[in-house]
């Protein structure tokens, strides 16, 4: 496993931790201040969100670039399966890849929505996604980018999401048979998943294109909005990050922490500042 404890070069900035420029949240940076900021402290890169980027996905990638980063990853598709699902499916979920590919990164976050209308169960939704992303990879592969399938805590199954663990996603990956298909591994949704390491072991390798690191708080007070910053939780991060690596993975970890009343009030130098003392010292 590497030692992070005096190096946070692999450590990549998720925007959501800055409150990714969402309307009343966050300190309200420009996406030049936080590229900026991040490159000053010697980071690896930056996962953006697609409503942040616009228009300006080459220019937002050349500055990244630029500054000595990387472009990590682009948050998210729109959903693939269920009532949420924008229509058609293609333009929309095309222009995603589109986006990712401008910004000049390889990978593409999917959280999948949730069931799909007249189906019971998540069975049968996980089928129409695997054919559903199967479709969208074929196209994502004439420009070089992976989607990432990103299974959710539980509490979101049925709303969000119709992957539940990591064996969900890994089995729904292997049936779209593309290889540019693969999961994205975040802590806040797999912490309590005992069968995690055996599932990552068995069917893991080759196939994470993404680690998330955040917190869980015992106390948490929103599904959505209350993670915690790495260390002021209860999950294991260390051997989460050993059994995602011991996969092959030796990417970026990003730092991704939804935080409304918490760290999303802060200053984002010290939001950043922490971030990256917690990386070095529990991660």
């Amino acid at each position: 496993m590497r030692d992070f404890s005096n190096d946070h070069t692999t450590c990549a900035l998720n925007t959501a931790t800055l409150g990714h420029n969402l309307p009343g949240h966050g300190a309200g940076w420009s996406t030049e201040q936080v590229i900026d900021a991040c490159a000053a402290r010697g980071m690896a890169g930056i996962v953006f969100w697609r409503r942040e980027i616009g228009d300006r996905a080459v220019q937002i990638g050349e500055r990244v670039r630029a500054s000595g980063m990387e472009v990590v990853g682009l948050c998210r598709t729109p959903f693939l399966v269920g009532s949420d699902m924008p229509k058609p499916l293609s333009d929309d979920a095309r222009a995603s890849v589109d986006m990712a590919a401008a910004l000049g990164t390889k990978v593409l976050t999917i959280v999948t929505g949730g069931t799909e209308p007249g189906t019971k169960g998540v069975l049968d939704s996980q089928k129409i996604l695997a054919a559903r992303t199967a479709q969208l990879a074929d196209y994502a592969g004439q420009f070089g980018v992976s989607l990432a399938l990103e299974p959710l805590n539980p509490m979101f199954g049925g709303n969000r999401t119709v992957l539940m663990t990591a064996s969900d996603a890994l089995r729904v990956a292997g049936m779209t048979g593309q290889a540019n298909v693969g999961v994205a591994i975040d802590v806040y949704h797999v912490w309590w998943d005992t069968t995690l390491a055996e599932t990552l072991a068995t069917h893991g390798t080759g196939r994470v294109l993404g680690y998330h690191l955040c917190d869980w708080l015992e106390e948490t007070r929103d599904m959505l909005l209350d993670r915690g910053m790495m260390g002021d939780g209860v999950a294991d991060l260390r051997a989460i990050r050993a059994t995602v690596e011991a996969t092959g993975y030796a990417g970026p970890c990003e730092v991704e922490v939804f935080s409304a009343n918490n760290w999303w009030k802060r200053d984002p130098n010290d939001v950043l500042d922490h971030m990256l003392a917690a990386y070095k010292s529990v991660c």
